[in-house]
């Protein structure tokens, strides 16, 4: 009967002992070793952000020293070969808000345990791991591994404080970099930029978004303006028109149609738009054009917008700007001076005469 009480005895207490130690774990304190840091890049619309620890060197010899080169066996946890944990304390950890490229290497989106390995002679690794939950390296499972790639480490100027920073960003890719000590660790990432976008606003045209033609406008415009899925911007830049016929709608469709290869329509298109095209509307498609380095096609649309609208100082402006920008000074000047008679308002006004000023004829 004693032997019974006491098996019941001993478990209890050891619940009793294990509850009080986690009800005495304390509060939590700022770290003053390492402390944690989060820094996140956009890329397109897709984001990466790294959740790390930040070391100091602290007068320390960090490379074979600190940071042993190569591969390591653990002295604690599963007793394997591990990478570095590429900062301190718990995992560092990586998240990738949509599939991306790491190193040219296909990644789904979500969370993964951030690893490296340097060498002495200053290759290296980067690993990313399935296990991002994990402490360091003591619990690291290659069986896990989502990717592993080469990488070159690279000299950079003394980061006293482990640092990992986002460089030479573009449309679609950026570099991941971890400076610490001497040395650069750096990680090219990617995303599909124009796929994502384009199945991004498949969805968001599916909730709200898509009630008003403003959302299939800009989808078109997207499409249209990055030349991508033209056959969708088209469907959507229709729907666009159906609720609202404009200037800028027809004006989308237009471009959508003669990228096409359908010029022949996209021009009739354009005589429509033209027909209901307000001043602002022909002014801005203008700059539009001069934008495109269109300048013969630009003047021609200013003219017409002076022609429709000749009480207009803003309108001989910017046809004396097109003239400018062509190259046409005796023009330029002219339709600037055109402008100036019709009292023009104050920003107007500095503009002609700013380029008047600019040919001399001030």
């Amino acid at each position: 009967m004693k032997n019974r009480i006491l098996q019941g005895v001993v478990p209890a207490l050891i619940f009793v002992l294990v509850s009080m130690q986690v009800l005495a774990q304390g509060i939590t304190t700022p770290r003053t070793a390492s402390p944690a840091a989060t820094v996140s890049q956009t890329i397109g619309i897709s984001t990466v952000t790294v959740k790390y620890s930040r070391p100091s060197v602290k007068g320390r010899e960090v490379w074979g020293a600190l940071v042993p080169y190569g591969w390591n066996v653990q002295g604690f946890g599963a007793g394997r070969e591990a990478p570095w944990r590429a900062g301190a304390n718990e995992n560092t950890v990586i998240e990738f808000s949509h599939p991306a490229k790491v190193e040219g290497q296909t990644v789904p989106a979500g969370s993964y345990g951030l690893f490296f390995v340097i060498n002495k002679d200053n290759s290296g690794e980067v690993i990313l791991s399935k296990d991002y939950r994990s402490w360091g390296s003591f619990w690291y499972d290659p069986k896990n591994d989502q990717l592993r790639s080469k990488i070159q480490v690279r000299a950079t100027p003394h980061t006293e404080l482990l640092t990992f920073d986002f460089i030479n960003p573009t449309k679609t890719t950026a570099e991941l970099v971890l400076n610490w000590e001497k040395k650069q660790f750096p990680v090219k990432i990617e995303f599909a930029v124009d796929d994502i976008v384009m199945a991004n606003a498949t969805e968001e045209l599916k909730g709200t978004t898509g009630f008003t033609p403003q959302g299939y406008t800009s989808a078109a415009n997207y499409a249209l303006q990055n030349k991508v899925n033209l056959e969708k911007g088209l469907a959507w830049i229709d729907q666009a028109i159906a609720q609202n016929k404009t200037f800028a709608t027809l004006n989308t469709k237009a471009g959508l149609l003669k990228l096409t290869g359908k010029t022949e329509e996209g021009d009739k298109i354009m005589k429509d738009a033209m027909a209901i095209a307000t001043e602002t509307d022909l002014n801005n498609y203008g700059y539009q054009l001069l934008n495109n380095g269109e300048n013969d096609k630009a003047i021609e649309i200013l003219t017409i917008v002076t022609e429709r609208f000749p009480k207009s100082a803003n309108a001989w402006d910017s046809l004396g700007e097109a003239y400018a920008i062509k190259g046409d000074k005796t023009n330029a000047v002219k339709n600037f001076k055109k402008s100036l008679s019709l009292n023009p308002p104050a920003n107007v006004r500095a503009n002609s005469e700013k380029y008047l000023k600019q040919f001399g004829a001030m």
